[in-house]
């Protein structure tokens, strides 16, 4: 989104997990070449802002050892306060004009001065036309953020070629595995360990992304504060629980209360959309992220929010070598993996 790359590898930076992705893309397709999966460093990340960048930094290069990959061109991308992502609506103008309003539409609507932020923006060319007006998204990333993901790609020893949004290459990656849905408004959402990424999709266009406070960790507090044990202790109650082994009665109530916790807040952003957009009402939701495997989310959000849930499969029209993947290792990172590959899967000259 603000430099531009050659052949490159995709980095998704989590809470609780980093991805690595080596995705070629062609005209028969996209294929998965490689992936890397491991643990964030504990700290490292906190509400999906960096707090420990050299952490980070060799956590990756340690990754990239074991990957083997001869890339060195990244593209990374943005979540949560480092970036800012709003659709906006403006009188319809000639595109050459464009730049100079949207630096003064982004002064109304970034909490912060505007000369410190990189600004970027995409007209919606295909959603909702008017002949008096037009649809953009605005994209603003605070500069410093811009560096400190800069150079944590950089400490690596790798070159940060493109920088993108974290729900853009969420949304690329379903575009590929599902094509653009014209005609469907569609929510993705990426239940990380901290933070549900939203994503809004319309006829193949991002009108929406926010940021939803719950995620894995909502049900590891709840647990570990209602049954007064370690957080650790908590996180393998609740995978068990997830995997079929309900445990002391007590810990299947805490679930469900937080399903209630979780649905909620889910449901809030939901209607913060509706209410406050110009699009047409969302049909279906697609879900991913670690988060997403907690047993019994995905049925009682989808009784909750009152719309069909289904988990987003990244490698629907995705290709990979089974000599190298085994169906065991594909299970275990399809949930994880979508970012990292949206990432992977941008090309050369994109900006």
């Amino acid at each position: 989104m603000f430099f531009a790359g050659k052949k490159i590898i995709g980095l998704d930076v989590g809470t609780s997990t980093i991805k690595l992705a080596e995705v070629d893309v062609s005209r028969k397709g996209a294929k998965l070449i490689s992936f890397g999966l491991t643990p964030t460093p504990p700290g490292a990340v906190i509400g999906g802002e960096i707090m420990d960048s050299q952490a980070i930094a060799e956590a990756i290069r340690r990754m990239l050892a074991e990957v083997k990959t001869k890339r060195r061109h990244v593209a990374t991308g943005l979540w949560g306060t480092a970036i800012i992502v709003k659709k906006i609506t403006i009188p319809r103008m000639d595109e050459n004009l464009v730049a100079e309003q949207i630096r003064w539409e982004a002064e109304q609507y970034i909490p912060f001065d505007v000369n410190e932020v990189n600004l970027e923006y995409k007209i919606l060319e295909n959603v909702n036309q008017s002949a008096e007006t037009m649809d953009i998204i605005l994209i603003a990333a605070r500069q410093e953020n811009v560096f400190r993901y800069a150079e944590i790609v950089e400490s690596a020893g790798l070159i940060c070629s493109i920088l993108d949004v974290g729900g853009f290459a969420l949304a690329n990656c379903f575009e590929k595995n599902y094509g653009e849905m014209e005609g469907h408004v569609v929510g993705l959402l990426n239940i990380g360990a901290s933070v549900t990424n939203f994503v809004v999709v319309e006829s193949g266009e991002v009108v929406f992304c926010r940021d939803i406070p719950v995620g894995g960790m909502t049900y590891n507090n709840e647990v570990q504060k209602s049954m007064g044990i370690s957080m650790e202790e908590a996180e393998a109650l609740k995978i068990a629980y997830s995997s079929g082994h309900p445990g002391p009665e007590e810990l299947g109530r805490i679930i469900q209360t937080t399903h209630e916790i979780v649905c909620d807040e889910i449901q809030g952003s939901l209607d913060f959309f509706k209410n406050t957009s110009s699009s047409g009402s969302i049909t279906q939701c697609f879900v991913t992220g670690g988060g997403s495997r907690t047993g019994g989310l995905l049925d009682n959000l989808s009784r909750h929010i009152g719309l069909q849930v289904e988990i987003f499969d990244p490698f629907i029209n995705l290709a990979y070598n089974d000599k190298v993947f085994s169906p065991d290792y594909i299970s275990q990172i399809r949930d994880f993996s979508a970012v990292a590959m949206g990432l992977g899967m941008r090309e050369l000259g994109d900006a």
